[in-house]
């Protein structure tokens, strides 16, 4: 393939990851400074707040469903056709969240409309990060399959960064303008975005995997069916490896954004400038770790991070504990980057070694997706619940990411490593 090409598949895919991310860290960062106080409006401040997290993770349980959706059309007709829908979607639900009425203006109708744009948005991106990792894994060399892999992973902190930099601005803001139409602005740009995320896949073809399945006649009519017959422990592995990429990430990210102002005396605009510098460095390193993994296996990255993970769980909150600017950025980087990063960075690829290119779609959306599901959406949740039943104390939420982290090291065990081999040889990538 031509090196002119090959650019445009990891633009492509890095870019709509980039958006997808973009548009859904935003409404997680925004739950908890602002839908609590114009949509989900209670007496209780803290009833208000968990309102709040509820809607941000309420799209993590829609997006399995996304995801089946999507998945099927990806292993059926293509990556890129789906590719372009999932874009689509979240892009549309997106902008609308920004031209919504508050709970003043028209009552009970503001949480019901912004649940529902919010379940859109899960629907989107239930799809959007399997083809996206599909794109750049099925077309990688193999002695370069997890550079490549990581590549669309760095979407997720891109997004991110993009989301908490417009956030940053908007918060300079006086309050009063922030809360009326300030948080409102990166919602509505986000459109321009999606147009050049779309302008961008245009002219992708699709990958060889995916050829190669056609040519052979092998496209399951119920890819969905397939893979629950024959690769449900492969599902089960993905389920279990996504906690601690997922879990931890949350609790760094968004809940910190609302626990380190309210519990420890942070302003907003520090504690978002910390995971700002947090998120830079984690992007550099996300495609590092790729690299690394092609040379010494995805497993003992994976391993090694998840380790430190659980390890670094106490450290992290007594450093935000000390109530320093300095401390709290330490720690979101030593969190974010240092740790997290090889995590997420061979987890896609890891994921795709272990499916067979007719179900390979459907069957990491299905790991990727109800493994959020199931710890990422509900970690902010979760923690804020944890604060408010033991006295403020951040012993329970420590113990939650060592919780996570545990059960990604036995999901994990049974993987081998397959760096260098051919995507699709036949090879058994889990023992026994």
């Amino acid at each position: 393939m031509e090196k002119k090409q090959m650019r445009r598949v990891l633009v492509a895919s890095l870019v709509g990851s980039s958006i997808e991310w973009f548009d859904y860290f935003l409404y997680g960062t925004i739950a908890a400074l602002v839908f609590n106080q114009l949509f989900f409006v209670n007496e209780d401040p803290t009833i208000g707040l968990l309102l709040s997290y509820a809607s941000f993770a309420l799209a993590f349980f829609i997006r399995p469903f996304g995801g089946v959706i999507f998945s099927h059309i990806g292993d059926r007709i293509g990556r890129k056709k789906t590719l372009v829908l999932t874009l689509s979607l979240m892009g549309v639900a997106t902008f609308g969240m920004g031209l919504l009425p508050t709970y003043q203006a028209v009552g009970i109708w503001a949480p019901i409309l912004l649940i529902t744009l919010r379940l859109i948005q899960g629907l989107g991106i239930g799809g959007e990060w399997g083809g996206a990792l599909l794109l750049a894994v099925e077309y990688a060399p193999a002695e370069k399959r997890g550079l490549f892999g990581a590549i669309p992973q760095m979407g997720v902190t891109i997004g991110m960064l993009l989301g908490t930099i417009a956030l940053s601005i908007m918060t300079l803001l006086p309050q009063t303008e922030f809360m009326t139409w300030g948080w409102r602005v990166p919602f509505i740009f986000s459109a321009l975005l999606v147009f050049f995320g779309l302008w961008i896949r245009k002219g992708i073809d699709e990958t060889p995997s995916f050829k190669k399945v056609q040519e052979s006649g092998e496209v399951p009519k119920l890819p969905i069916v397939e893979t629950f017959k024959n690769y449900w422990r492969e599902v089960i592995i993905a389920v279990g490896a996504k906690v601690v990429e997922t879990a931890p990430f949350y609790i760094f990210s968004t809940f910190v954004v609302s626990y380190a102002p309210s519990n420890l005396g942070f302003s907003q605009t520090d504690t978002l400038n910390a995971v700002i510098i947090a998120t830079v460095i984690t992007t550099f390193l996300i495609p590092i770790m790729g690299n690394l993994s092609d040379k010494i296996g995805r497993k003992k990255l994976f391993i090694g991070g998840t380790i430190g993970m659980a390890l670094f769980a106490f450290p992290y909150f007594l450093m935000l504990q000390q109530q320093s600017v300095l401390f709290l950025i330490v720690a979101t980087v030593i969190g974010l980057g240092i740790i997290w990063a090889p995590i997420t960075a061979v987890l896609g690829t890891m994921f795709s070694e272990i499916f067979d290119a007719k179900i390979r779609y459907t069957g990491i959306t299905l790991g990727y997706q109800i493994g959020a599901a199931l710890a990422g959406g509900t970690a902010p949740l979760i923690a804020t619940a944890l604060l408010s039943r033991f006295n403020n104390s951040y012993v329970p939420v420590a113990i939650y990411i060592i919780f996570a982290a545990v059960l990604s090291l036995v999901a994990i065990w049974a993987v081998k490593d397959r760096r260098n081999q051919k995507l699709d040889e036949s090879n058994n990538s889990i023992e026994g």
